[in-house]
C-alpha cells in the first residue's frame, strides 16, 4: 500500500513540475543562474521586474506567438 501512495505522490509531483516548465515556472530561476554566472557585474532583477521585461519584449517582438 505505502509503495502504491509513494508512486501517486512521486506521479504527481512530475506532474506539477511538468506543467510548471511549460508555462515557464523555471525560467526565472535559470535567468539568475545565467546572470550570476556569466555577468556577475549585473544587478539581478526581481522575479517581478524579469517577468514585466520578458512580457514587454514578447510585445514587442512577437516572433514565436500563435496570437
Amino acid at each position: 500500500m505505502r509503495a502504491a501512495a509513494r508512486a501517486c505522490v512521486d506521479g504527481a509531483r512530475a506532474g506539477v513540475w511538468w506543467f510548471d516548465s511549460i508555462l515557464g515556472g523555471q525560467d526565472y530561476r535559470r535567468y539568475v543562474e545565467h546572470l550570476r554566472r556569466r555577468h556577475p557585474d549585473r544587478a539581478v532583477p526581481t522575479e517581478r521586474e524579469y517577468w514585466r521585461q520578458r512580457h514587454a519584449e514578447a510585445d514587442r517582438n512577437p516572433a514565436n506567438r500563435c496570437c
